[in-house]
Parts: structure tokens; C-alpha cells; sequence
């Protein structure tokens, strides 16, 4: 079977891994997590990813991560790349730690970010339930309220599924996670080896899979919402505390992407994340 298309653009969320070889492990102890925790940070701040969930195995990784970039190959090489040099050399090896290139899956966030957050979570690597309540290397405690987030953790799209108070959404995401841990895995829903979607979404990367350019098949905005413009009208005469209130209903209600409301405002977007993450 040949490899499937790796499929980029701005906005685009996935579900990604990466494997140890064969008896190999990825993560020999909590030192190994710690560097690539830290790896993974820094590549979040430097090419601007939003990561909803992820969970750390001894012999793998996943990541549900969103890319408003379009940059998921990039930041990859990065991640496995430094993540790789650090380990082989406090480990005294050589070559590859990663089996092969890391698989992702290209998935429609507003059906599936909540499913596969919680798979990550609550799943071990072979799809098989284990004590995710206590583990320490996952987003699940920060998520739940229990801990205080990694910095490179965006929370904010994950609990706006559950309410807006944060005392409430925490309670509510656990008892998500809780529910339904026997079922089905949302990964065999995959089509076409990468996508994970509605069938109008499944419609839209139809093309890209055959070839046509990526930058005109990125999936198709919200119509009948407010523009940018509008929604922040005369912002500069308002609060601090009301301009934030605006970001929060231009992504939450309306939408938008952390970089097209930094644009509108003159402001990073990271700054915008942390916006709404608090």
C-alpha cells in the first residue's frame, strides 16, 4: 500500500503519533517525558500550534493538535528531530528512535475534537482502556481541572464543549471521559487512510486527495456571522476586560481563528490564546 497524501493547510486539526521501533521504548523513564515535553513546547511556541490533548506512552506518543499555520510537517521534524538527539545522546545511541515518519489524521474539528481527546486520553497506544485518572503524563489532569496546564496546553475549545463556567466544564469533562469508555474507538471511522469527518467534509478533501493544490480546498468557513470588523467596533474606547470578552465570543461563538482576531486586533496570537485560556 503506498504512503497516504499528507494533507496541510491553515486550520487544519490532526490526530498525530509516533512509534518506537519494534521492543523498542520512546520514553525509558520520566526524564525521557520531561525533554520531550519541554521539546514540544518549544515547537508550539515556535510555529504557533494549538494542542487540545496528549498522552505520553512508553513506546509512543499522541497529540491532538491544531495548526493555524498550516506548518504540521515542519513542527514535526522539529519535534522528532530534537526530541531524537536529546535521547541518543543521554542514552549514549545512535539512529532513529521514531518507527518510520509519524502518521496523522486529518479530522472536522467541531465532530470529532471532543471524541479523540478523550480516546487520547483514556486509551493506551493499542487502543486498550487503562488507569488514565492518575497518570502523569497526559493532558487529562489539566483538563479536569486537577493541575495547572503546561503553558503549551489550549484548553479553551475543549471545555467551551461543556459551559462556560470553568468550575462547571471541568466537572462535566469528567464525567465525558468517564462515559462510554467501552466504546467504539472514534479512529475506525478513518477513510482514505487519513481523514476522519462528516460526509461534506470527507467531500471537501475529496480533491486533495487527487491531486489538486491545497491552499484553494481548505474547508469552508461559517457563513452568516459577524465580521471582525463588527464585532469589534470602537474597541479601542472599551476595557481590557471588555475587549476580552470580545476574543472570547470571535473564537468560541463565531469561530474565528486565534490568528485572524490577532490580525484585526494588532495583537500575537499567542496573546490571543492566552486570552481566552484564562
Amino acid at each position: 500500500m503506498s504512503r497516504p497524501l499528507r494533507i496541510e493547510f491553515p486550520g487544519a486539526t490532526y490526530h498525530v503519533e509516533s512509534k518506537a521501533g519494534s521492543g523498542n521504548e520512546v520514553f525509558r523513564d520520566k526524564d525521557d517525558k520531561k525533554s520531550f515535553l519541554n521539546v514540544l513546547s518549544n515547537v508550539v511556541a515556535r510555529f504557533g500550534w494549538l494542542v487540545h490533548s496528549y498522552s505520553i506512552m512508553n513506546g509512543s506518543y499522541r497529540i491532538i493538535l491544531e495548526v493555524p499555520k498550516g506548518n504540521l510537517s515542519r513542527g514535526m521534524r522539529q519535534l522528532n528531530g530534537v526530541y531524537t538527539q536529546i535521547y541518543n545522546k543521554r542514552h549514549d545511541l545512535s539512529g532513529s528512535v521514531f518507527q518510520g515518519r509519524f502518521k496523522s489524521i486529518l479530522f472536522e474539528k467541531k465532530s470529532f475534537l471532543l471524541p479523540l481527546c478523550k480516546h487520547v486520553v483514556s486509551r493506551d497506544s493499542d487502543g486498550k482502556k487503562f488507569k488514565y485518572k492518575g497518570y502523569k503524563w497526559s493532558s487529562y489532569r489539566a483538563t479536569a481541572g486537577e493541575k495547572t496546564p503546561p503553558e503549551f496546553l489550549h484548553l479553551a475549545d475543549v471545555l467551551a464543549f461543556f459551559g462556560k463556567e470553568k468550575t462547571q466544564s471541568h466537572k462535566r469533562y469528567i464525567e465525558y471521559v468517564s462515559e462510554s469508555l467501552g466504546g467504539e474507538s472514534p479512529l475506525a471511522k478513518i477513510k482514505n487512510q487519513v481523514l476522519l469527518g462528516s460526509p461534506r467534509f470527507l467531500n471537501e478533501m475529496q480533491p486533495i486527495l487527487q491531486g489538486q493544490r491545497l491552499e484553494k480546498k481548505a474547508p469552508k468557513r461559517v457563513t452568516r456571522r459577524k465580521s471582525l470588523g463588527a464585532l469589534f467596533k470602537k474597541v479601542e474606547t472599551k476595557s481590557r476586560h471588555e475587549r476580552n470578552l470580545l476574543i472570547n465570543r470571535a473564537h468560541l461563538e463565531y469561530g474565528y481563528t486565534l490568528m485572524e482576531i490577532g490580525d484585526q486586533l494588532g495583537l500575537h496570537y499567542t496573546t490571543v490564546s492566552k486570552v481566552i485560556n484564562k
